[in-house]
């Protein structure tokens, strides 16, 4: 049986495929794991553009665009990083989907932030015919267990926002279309 990680590559996968839209993630703590589940999905060379794992603090800056002074002052663990990460590498990889994964897996706190500490990250088009906000959403989490368990909540729970927000759009569509076939009513 799948992982809930699994089902949710499968399923993101699935849906890009349908919409003819491309994923490309950036990972800090969950070192690759992302990509890993995404691209053990058959078929997931039709969406998947690539991934950045930029563990480092500096490779954040340097490959993914995130604001220098924001990394120095906050740290890499915030949300407006993993907003920035997942901005960053949708513009790098030339992606329509952008993750992005940050935290604190363990066994020592970092950036003054303890460990389970995560926020995790999805950037996409804004679309104004479908009433989806688009742009860019934030998750904060706060996760217990060792730094397995960690990483891959952290894999499980990127990979629910994002599809969450495809989902969702697909509603929002859906109701587009309802509206107009039934006269606007």
């Amino acid at each position: 049986m799948n992982s809930p990680a699994q089902a949710g590559a499968t399923e993101v996968v699935r849906l890009l495929t349908v919409r003819g839209e491309t994923l490309a993630v950036a990972e800090s703590l969950t070192g690759g794991l992302v990509a890993a589940e995404i691209t053990a999905v058959p078929g997931a060379s039709k969406a998947f553009r690539g991934s950045v794992t930029a563990y480092a603090t500096d490779l954040k800056h340097e490959l993914l665009g995130v604001d220098a002074a924001l990394l120095e002052q906050r740290g890499a663990v915030d949300p407006q990083v993993a907003a920035q990460m997942a901005a960053g590498v949708r513009t790098a990889l030339g992606a329509d989907w952008g993750l992005a994964t940050t935290g604190v897996a363990g066994p020592d706190p970092q950036d003054g932030k303890p460990v389970g500490t995560v926020f995790v990250a999805v950037d996409g088009p804004v679309r104004r015919d479908s009433g989806s906000a688009g742009g860019g959403k934030v998750e904060a989490l706060r996760l217990n267990g060792g730094r397995t368990e960690i990483r891959m909540e952290s894999v499980r729970s990127v990979l629910a926002l994002l599809q969450t927000e495809l989902a969702g759009e697909q509603i929002g569509n859906g109701r587009a279309q309802d509206t107009e076939q039934n006269g606007g009513f």
